[in-house]
């Protein structure tokens, strides 16, 4: 076939006989409108967008620049460039969103203020930190704790280690404790006299332990492996706990012990080492072992001066031999500090009640005003010297002793009517 018969056909671009070009388009009056309609609407599109960006970038930095300085620190408007690039977009966003929520911020996650321990590993993502929070009931929000960190920047900065964090801390708090990870190790000072749960706040406190759980290892020793590896626990009585065995003292423990045994054990290596099985028998008191241990608690919660401490044992021997069975109407010890370790609780260990009368309305073993003898077991840990004041008391006909009010200095009677006497004497109410 020959390429002349069939030549490409190819789409013409000629102007139609008759239409008219663009430039004579133009020239007509409706089409001019038409096109300027157009671009006046574009126009008006592109000055309204800007105009919302500029009112909402004002609006932001004049809520930033009212903020208190309490609530500063979300983000610095002028601390970045205005340019519209998508980091700055962003960072806003993030920042209104926040402080759309910024109440929740300050809404604790519980009402139990005893501090728990966390942890945080090396290399650990900041929305897992968050996660791991929430699920151990820390904060309220994992996705609101995690704006909150990425808004101020503080989830570049967490550090990895041991924390003790509360129920009652605010998203704010939380996320400045984290921060800073505390030692490994921490010294910790038990002051003689205290009880267990004094302690366990102690240790909570300085980071070394939960409360509740050292709580609960000190009130069933026996399920602890360390227990038999003590002589002088072996005659505890069924149900006792090792109150009065953790001996006063200034500990190094380490932060979040990972069991309630590595903390026990200090305190019963000291007592062991200061005290033992010798140091609770042989004395000329005639008690041993838990008796000596339970009356040297109350001489240790009753006496302040050193030099008193044989003296008021000397009191208590007295009272529980029946040497003042006629002044006290039986072997009554009346110790005061046995009734305030009944009806102590949480904020306020040793009640103390505004008249002696009140002491009769406690209905317990350790009222040792109701009931005869030692109480069932010790109502604090005593320090070494409380301990040998008991073991070796002052030999005294004395039945009766009464806080004077100077330095903490007592006054002894051998009869209740010279007791009485020191009563009138001192100011104390009949």
């Amino acid at each position: 076939m020959s390429r002349r018969a069939l030549p490409l056909q190819r789409a013409s671009t000629a102007r139609k006989p008759g239409a008219p070009s663009w430039r004579e388009r133009l020239q007509r009056p409706d089409v001019r409108l038409e096109l300027a309609v157009r671009v006046g609407f574009l126009a008006a599109v592109l000055a309204v967008l800007w105009g919302s960006w500029t009112v909402a970038q004002a609006h932001l930095a004049e809520q930033f620049r009212a903020a208190t300085e309490i609530d500063v620190a979300l983000i610095d408007p002028n601390a970045e460039e205005r340019a519209l690039t998508p980091e700055n977009i962003e960072r806003r966003i993030l920042a209104f969103n926040l402080r759309l929520r910024e109440d929740e911020l300050y809404l604790p996650a519980g009402t139990d203020p005893r501090p728990r321990p966390f942890t945080i590993i090396p290399g650990e993502p900041a929305r897992f930190v968050a996660a791991r929070l929430e699920a151990q009931g820390f904060i309220r929000d994992a996705e609101l704790f995690n704006l909150y960190l990425r808004v101020t920047g503080l989830d570049r900065r967490l550090a990895a280690g041991n924390f003790m964090l509360a129920e009652t801390m605010t998203v704010p708090e939380i996320a400045e404790a984290l921060q800073e990870a505390r030692f490994e190790e921490i010294l910790v000072t038990i002051p003689e006299g205290f009880r267990a749960e004094e302690i366990a706040e102690r240790l909570a406190e300085n980071y070394v332990i939960d409360g509740e759980r050292f709580l609960t290892a000190v009130r069933n020793p026996r399920t602890l492996a360390l227990f038999r590896d003590y002589e002088f626990l072996r005659d505890l009585p069924e149900g006792a706990s090792l109150e009065g065995y953790l001996f006063p003292d200034t500990y190094r423990f380490p932060v979040n012990a990972a069991s309630p045994e590595v903390v026990l054990r200090p305190f019963l290596e000291n007592f062991e080492a200061k005290v033992g099985l010798e140091g609770l028998r042989g004395g000329s008191s005639g008690l041993s072992g838990r008796d000596l241990l339970t009356l040297a608690s109350i001489v240790e919660r009753e006496a302040v001066q050193a030099d008193e401490r044989p003296l008021i044992a000397g009191v208590y021997l007295n009272r529980l031999n029946g040497t003042c069975a006629d002044e006290v109407g039986g072997n009554f010890l009346q110790a005061d500090p046995t009734v305030q370790y009944a009806r102590g609780e949480p904020g306020n260990w040793w009640w103390k009640p505004e008249r002696v009368e009140d002491y009769l309305q406690v209905v317990s073993p350790y009222n040792t005003y109701l009931h005869p003898g030692l109480p069932p077991g010790p109502i604090a840990n005593p320090g070494l010297n409380a301990i040998q004041a008991t073991r070796n008391p002052a030999q005294t006909a004395y039945c009766f002793f009464l806080a004077t009010g100077e330095d903490g200095r007592h006054v002894f009677a051998e009869t209740l009517a010279e007791h009485q006497r020191n009563l009138q004497i001192y100011g104390y109410r009949p």
